[in-house]
Parts: C-alpha cells; sequence; structure tokens
C-alpha cells in the first residue's frame, strides 16, 4: 500500500495528477494550469515532488500485479530505424505472442545480448527455456546468464546448512537456450 501520510492533498488528486504526467507529455507547468481549470491550485514544483516520490512506487506496485509470462520464450533482434538513426531492437515474446521485454541497442555483441538477457529475466523470472536463432552474440550471451546462473545455484549449495545436495539446492540446471535451427556443417 503507497502511503499517503502528510499529503496535503487527497489521494485521488495526486494519483490524478501523476497518471496525467506520465501518460502525456506535457509540463508540470501546464499540468498546474489543467488542475486549475479543474479547481485545484497546484505548484509546478509540487506536481514534480509528487511523481519523483510516488510514480516508481506506483510502478512497483504494478510492477508486481503484472501478469505471469510463460516459461517458453522466443527472443529475436532485427535492425531498425529509430529517429534516422539504425539500431537494433532485442526482444522477448511467449508463447502466446506478448511482448515480454524489449530493448534497443547500437551494437549486437555479447555485451548488449547479455545485458539484454539479465534485464529481462529481472523482469519476468528465469524461463524455463528460450528459443533463439543463430546469431553466435544470443547464444554466447544467454550462455554467460547460464554460467552466472549456476554460479548463483553454487553459492546456494555452499549455504546448504546440512552440507548435503538435496533438491532444494541443485549444483546444476538445465541450459536456458534453445536454437531455433540445426547448426551449419557447412553443407
Amino acid at each position: 500500500m503507497i502511503d499517503f501520510k502528510g499529503a496535503h492533498y487527497p489521494k485521488s488528486v495526486i494519483l490524478h495528477a501523476i497518471f496525467f504526467y506520465v501518460r502525456y507529455s506535457v509540463s508540470y507547468r501546464d499540468l498546474g494550469e489543467i488542475l486549475t481549470e479543474r479547481g485545484v491550485t497546484v505548484d509546478h514544483t509540487t506536481l514534480n515532488r509528487w511523481v519523483v516520490k510516488y510514480a516508481p512506487l506506483i510502478a512497483a506496485r504494478a510492477q508486481g500485479r503484472k501478469q505471469a509470462s510463460a516459461k517458453s520464450w522466443r527472443m529475436d533482434e532485427t535492425y531498425i530505424k529509430v529517429k534516422g538513426r539504425w539500431t537494433y531492437l532485442y526482444r522477448t515474446v511467449d508463447r502466446n505472442g506478448q511482448t515480454l521485454y524489449f530493448m534497443l541497442s547500437e551494437r549486437r555483441n555479447l555485451a548488449a545480448a547479455r545485458r539484454f538477457f539479465k534485464r529481462a529475466i529481472a523482469v519476468n523470472g528465469v524461463p524455463e527455456r528460450v528459443v533463439i536463432d543463430k546469431s553466435g552474440a544470443n547464444l554466447a550471451g544467454l550462455q554467460a546468464v547460464n554460467v552466472i546462473g549456476e554460479i548463483y545455484r553454487q553459492r546456494a549449495c555452499d549455504r546448504d546448512p546440512s552440507g548435503q545436495i538435496s533438491e532444494q539446492y541443485p549444483r546444476t540446471g538445465p541450459p536456458l537456450y534453445q536454437a531455433d535451427h540445426a547448426p551449419d556443417d557447412g553443407v
């Protein structure tokens, strides 16, 4: 629950102002004028304080209520033009076609792929399987994330108070990636 204790305005006014600022490209001064037309006089600095204080809390609550994604992902990247500049669009979709995460990057390399997978997993959780294309950078990035996951699993095993390996503390897990195509044999 977001605490509005100490605010000099009702919760509904604060939420309406934050929604309006985040949803539409409007300045704090313009938003102040809009609220004044509706009978609420608010200074632009107060609106700024509200957005800085409450917007991250609202975003965290919305993220917590987000619908769970499917455990099988499809990942792809493409080259698109954004504001006149060519850039790579990385994205993951679940089996239902719902976009789970996307990222724009100037480069298509291991660092970009690793950054993308780390963020996608942080937002949506660890998938059971990720289907990728033949891109070597994507495969290397996903394997790097697998290595990081293996280190965390290893540390969890080291913290097992009984010192025994149990189902709770597995040493290895299944790899996350699955190739979309069969490997080339040079034929």
